[in-house]
């Protein structure tokens, strides 16, 4: 059994206020959830309205089908409207 995460560090240029923000990651994380078979949360600058680290969690048998799957998760999140992603991590354990 593998495990694996995905951090994605984001800029979200469009957001005035973390009202705003908390319905972009809201609407991202969930989209994600119900399109792939994933663990989504936001865990960082939680009080930042233009940055937020979105984190993707997925289990698996094989290491391929994981970067497989997170690089699609890493590409839905990447076409969003409104977010940029800044920086990407993807760890195995």
């Amino acid at each position: 059994m593998i495990v694996a995460c995905l951090a994605c560090e984001c800029f979200l240029p469009g957001c005035r206020s973390l009202k705003e923000k908390r319905g972009v990651v809201k609407r991202v994380l969930n989209r994600v959830k119900n399109r792939f078979n994933v663990s989504a949360a936001e865990v960082d600058f939680w009080d930042h309205w233009q940055r937020t680290t979105l984190a993707f969690a997925a289990v698996a048998g094989e290491r391929r089908f994981l970067e497989a799957e997170l690089e699609r998760v890493r590409r839905f999140v990447e076409a969003h409207e409104g977010l940029e992603i800044l920086r990407v991590d993807l760890m195995f354990l």
